[in-house]
């Protein structure tokens, strides 16, 4: 059996996410260390991780020192339950240890927020709360929306969270337009979607959530003339990152429009300044990044990772390596 171990900065981490089974389903099928190994406890274990062939982890992996990986040799594979490895994948990259993380895990849960914000937008949801707050009079009863038959939702950003929300779409009869330069046309026919320039996506959208990974080439790249261009009581949501809006342009928009709506789980500081008006604006909800898997759902970033163990001990197609060049492209 493979002989693996369990690197973390605590075992409270490894019970959270390992958590309904699944540091038992590891054992099982492993020859697992039966100790977890912490920065703090290392060089007392080192001797019996010579023979270690893989790592399983989550949020507070450790970066081990060039001396503890030199004593690991036949280290092969560190499967992160968790988000960015970047902190700690350049050095086991630099000795030819394979790293797979779950990102795409954490994909889910975002998608299954957005649609349900989307299909309550589509209803005049957020807006209907603001006017009943106020005194409703005779035969008003506060905004209503379309509805989920037949209007468009403009996706920004077509990577693993976009395209699970694309998914997720699939079964309304929703119009749902794609902004992703990067995305080829026969994936975009497979996705059943149209591709459309960003301007055009805030244009038509009724709903307009975005995606878009957080790269120096999309820092505030939604602006002022966007959120201008937007329909009467349409709806922007930002699951995605805060640092691709230029939030002080798209609040000054929000501050002349309030017929529009903005649903931010996501701002550029997290969570906003104190004096932000983001806090005290009518048309704008903010949540404290909460799409992402949070409790019961972070189990299933180790089943990600136990799956793809499992692909990686099999010879199966493996799908959520992180490469060096992909790690290039994100620094």
């Amino acid at each position: 059996m493979t002989k693996a171990a369990f690197f973390c900065s605590s075992d409270e981490s490894i019970d959270t996410v390992y958590a309904m089974g699944r540091r038992e389903r590891v054992a099982d099928r492993c020859d697992l260390y039966p100790v977890t190994i912490t920065a703090e406890n290392i060089d007392e274990h080192l001797a019996g991780l010579q023979d270690l062939e893989v790592v399983f982890s989550t949020w507070g992996m450790f970066l081990p020192s060039d001396e503890h990986l030199e004593a690991m040799p036949n280290l092969k594979a560190v499967f992160y339950a968790a988000g960015s490895v970047q902190h700690f994948a350049p050095a086991f990259h630099s000795r030819g240890i394979s790293v797979f993380s779950a990102w795409g895990a954490n994909a889910v849960p975002v998608a299954e927020f957005t649609l349900a914000q989307i299909l309550l937008a589509n209803k005049g949801y957020f807006r209907n709360i603001r006017d009943c707050k106020v005194t409703p009079r005779k035969g008003n009863m506060g905004h209503r929306g379309p509805g989920n038959f037949g209007e468009c939702v403009a996706v920004l950003g077509a990577g693993m969270a976009g395209r699970a929300l694309i998914k997720l779409l699939e079964p309304f009869e929703l119009d749902v337009i794609v902004h992703d330069p990067f995305l080829p046309d026969e994936d975009a026919g497979a996705l059943g979607v149209e591709k459309v320039s960003l301007e055009d996506a805030f244009r038509r959208g009724l709903v307009v959530t975005n995606h878009i990974a957080n790269l120096p080439a999309t820092v505030g790249m939604l602006k002022r003339e966007h959120f201008e261009v937007m329909r009467e009581f349409a709806v922007f949501i930002n699951t995605g990152r805060g640092a691709t809006v230029d939030e002080e342009q798209m609040i000054g928009v929000l501050q002349e429009r309030e017929d529009l709506t903005a649903l931010l789980d996501v701002t550029e500081a997290e969570p906003p300044q104190r004096d932000s008006p983001l806090y005290t604006m009518p048309n704008v909800s903010l949540t404290g990044h909460i799409a992402g898997s949070l409790g019961n759902e972070v189990v299933r970033m180790a089943d990600f990772m136990i799956e793809e163990f499992l692909a990686w001990g099999e010879g199966r197609p493996l799908r959520y390596e992180v490469t060096s060049e992909m790690l290039k492209t994100l620094a």
